[in-house]
């Protein structure tokens, strides 16, 4: 922390800081010097003198101020004023009160910040890569050399081990990923690539925690529904508070997250304005919640924001509590719900079905404990832990700039932990904690994993769903904010959905799967192509059809296939050239048709794109030796005669002895005439050599081959 900000965090001018340095001995002679953890602890000792000082003197003025209110309430001349000035004395004793109220919780806060750094230990850093000794990291063109001092072993032992799988390679020589990964795998270690480890791309930056480290976390919960189902009011029933009041109309304006204790457990939630601000996190790659209460009216049943709900929940691939509200109200049918939501794929567990059902009155609190019950119990099922002993990682749910603060953002932390002070990287933006908050608005001086807290000291506005990092200096902070700037800037325009043209480019691994959103004219329609979808059996690929509707092709479908990689598939619709421009701005391939074969020649055809290819074997010639050429350099040139086909320099070639392959690698060398030629046709003698393999005798058959991809039928 610099003496600058300290200055403007305790409320104070630099060169009262700076004269307090010069006084306490502390090395500080301009405002940008940094004070460490002792400068800073010796300057909140002195500082809240001060302050008390000043609350002295304070005092002392209220009670001449008192004293010349007296005069002149008994003054004639101040009669006329005399029922005003006594309304002022009660407003001023009334602030006193507040103030002095206001001045302990300061003393507090400042007495836990002092606490924090006279304890302060020092946190991992995200940056260590060596924090689980059995993960080796793999970084490109990794020298054998390289990778035993990774491995911290001799780089002779790793040479004698590629001799044993037939490998000459030496210690400069470089080691793929493949090869690289068998050799660890002997030390009972796990190999990974150091991309995964960059920490300028912290939202692909995976962190290797030790299993002792981990501790249990509270579980994230959002809450989502339709409108006026009652999501704010079950919160605030939970909470036993009352946000809701404050709410223009009752309905949410905006996200709030909070945390709760409910006997002894403590709880996390999401309060969103509905599914888009859910997508917005998952469409920038924040993975947030851990589970999702969709919460439906017992009287109004599910509804169309109940069902965009639905879809967005399940794509997401959290947990499912479904909560029946309002069925205190006299016209409540639950076991409707209960059909309704069944039909939408969401089958209760009573039923057979895997979603918990809880029916509850988010205004009288009727079966809200067994709610949380089985929140609590889905999160011990999920066994959610991180660790608080390093630097906090998380994502931003909201944000705002204020006149006085900046940038100002509510978090939620999901690893590590966050203290006042520690430089942090949110999005693209940088800055130091300066002030944080809790969910309850009080001041405190650090927050642990899957805590929401508002924090200020940032040097710009990140966006909802950002994610953010914490780092030991306020230097590497703001080189790491620099880079990811310029890294947006050139992929601002790049696209990241999928479309039918790179399925096979976009998936290289893992279940194949192309995500369909589709939409259709009539129900009839969206029944028949969506089983003629499903109905696409090709080997290893399957079609998952996250949404389907009647009706044109709305901005809420374009936000859902842009969050889960999706093409947005439309039968009979035409959609508005708004809509195609959206869909074009942030890369998601719409794909119209009238004829429901040709959705499923097309999808069919893009499935077998998509698979790994099979190749089948194409002789190209063979040819007899009939001559041997030793040479020291070269080894073996063995003149042959190209009895039929082509032989080709680089192809594949079999060495076939008395009918029986004895050697299978590739031509090193093709000549003709002491001139080095490409290919050599049936009828004509040509010196071929073998690749690493000199062991040829005169009647050998060289039989040459290449691997053609064969079109899957």
């Amino acid at each position: 922390m610099t003496v600058q900000e300290y200055a403007e965090e305790m409320n104070f001018t630099v060169q009262d800081v700076l004269n307090k340095c010069k006084e306490l001995g502390i090395k500080a002679n301009s405002k940008d010097d940094l004070l460490d953890d002792d400068g800073i602890i010796m300057l909140d000792n002195t500082m809240n003198l001060m302050d008390t000082d000043e609350e002295l003197s304070m005092e002392e003025n209220d009670t001449l101020d008192e004293y010349v209110e007296d005069i002149m309430a008994s003054s004639n001349v101040a009669n006329s004023y005399k029922d005003e000035r006594l309304s002022t004395e009660k407003v001023k004793k009334a602030n006193k009160q507040e103030n002095t109220s206001t001045n302990t919780n300061n003393k507090d806060f400042l007495k836990k910040k002092k606490q924090m750094y006279k304890n302060k230990e020092k946190l991992t850093s995200n940056n260590d890569h060596n924090v689980d000794d059995s993960v080796v990291l793999y970084k490109e063109a990794m020298t054998v050399q390289e990778l035993a001092d990774e491995m911290k072993v001799p780089g002779v032992e790793l040479v004698k081990k590629l001799i044993g799988l037939g490998m000459m390679i030496s210690l400069p020589q470089s080691i793929d990923f493949d090869t690289a990964e068998i050799l660890v795998a002997d030390y009972n270690k796990i190999l990974k690539r150091a991309e995964t480890q960059d920490i300028s791309n912290f939202e692909n930056f995976e962190i290797i925690d030790k299993e002792e480290d981990l501790v249990k976390r509270p579980p994230v919960i959002t809450i989502m529904g339709h409108v006026d189902h009652g999501k704010t009011t079950l919160l605030d029933y939970i909470r036993n508070s009352h946000i809701a009041a404050g709410e223009a109309g009752g309905i949410t304006q905006s996200i709030g997250a909070y945390q709760i204790d409910y006997n002894g457990e403590k709880l996390t939630f999401i309060d969103t304005p509905g599914h888009a601000a859910f997508t917005e996190m998952r469409a920038r790659g924040a993975s947030v919640t851990d589970i999702v209460i969709i919460i439906v009216s017992a009287e109004d049943g599910v509804m169309p924001q109940t069902k965009e709900a639905i879809d967005h929940a399940k794509a997401a691939g959290c947990p499912i509590v479904v909560a029946i509200n309002k069925i205190d109200k006299p016209d409540a049918n639950p076991d409707r719900i209960m059909q309704e939501m069944a039909m939408e794929g969401i089958n209760p567990e009573e039923w057979g079905g895997e979603y918990p059902f809880v029916k509850i009155s988010a205004k009288t609190g009727q079966g809200i404990p067994e709610l949380m019950e089985t929140l609590i119990a889905i999160a011990e099922v999920n066994d959610l832990k991180a660790n608080p002993s390093r630097y906090a990682t998380g994502t931003v749910i909201e944000s705002r700039l204020d006149k006085s603060m900046g940038g100002v953002a509510s978090i939620l932390i999901q690893n590590g932990t966050l203290r006042i002070g520690d430089p942090i990287v949110v999005g693209t933006v940088h800055g130091r904690v300066r002030t944080m908050k809790s969910d309850l608005g009080k001041d405190i001086v650090e927050a642990g994993p899957s805590m929401p807290v508002e924090i200020s000291g940032l040097s710009g506005n990140p966006g909802a769903g950002d994610r953010f990092m914490a780092f030991e200096s306020e230097k590497e902070a703001r080189e790491i904010a620099e880079k990811r700037a310029i890294e947006a800037k050139n992929q601002r325009n790049v696209t990241k959905t999928v479309s039918l043209d790179d399925l096979f480019a976009s998936i290289q691994s893992g279940v194949k799967e192309i995500n369909v959103v589709l939409k259709c004219d009539v129900r009839g329609s969206e029944e028949a192509v969506k089983n003629s979808l499903e109905k696409i059996d090709v080997e290893g690929v399957k079609i998952k059809v996250i949404r389907s509707g009647i009706g044109t092709i709305t901005e809420s479908d374009i936000s859902l296939a842009q969050a889960s990689n999706a093409i947005i598939i439309g039968f009979n619709v035409v959609p508005s050239n708004a809509i195609k421009d959206s869909a074009k701005q942030v890369g998601v391939e719409l794909r119209l048709y009238t004829i429901i074969y040709k959705v499923v020649e097309e999808m069919e055809q893009a499935m077998k794109g998509m698979l790994d290819p099979e190749f089948e074997e194409n002789i190209l010639g063979n040819a007899e030796v009939r001559q041997l050429f030793k040479f020291s350099k070269v080894g073996t040139i063995a003149g042959s005669y190209v009895q039929d086909g082509v032989m080709k320099s680089n192809a594949q070639v079999r060495v076939i002895r008395d009918g029986v392959i004895i050697y299978d690698g590739k031509i090193g060398s093709l000549q003709r005439e002491k001139d080095s030629v490409k290919e050599v046709k049936a009828g004509y003698e040509c010196g071929i050599t073998i690749e690493g393999y000199n062991d040829i005798k005169e009647g050998d058959i060289f039989q040459a081959y290449e691997m053609v991809e064969k079109k899957r039928v």
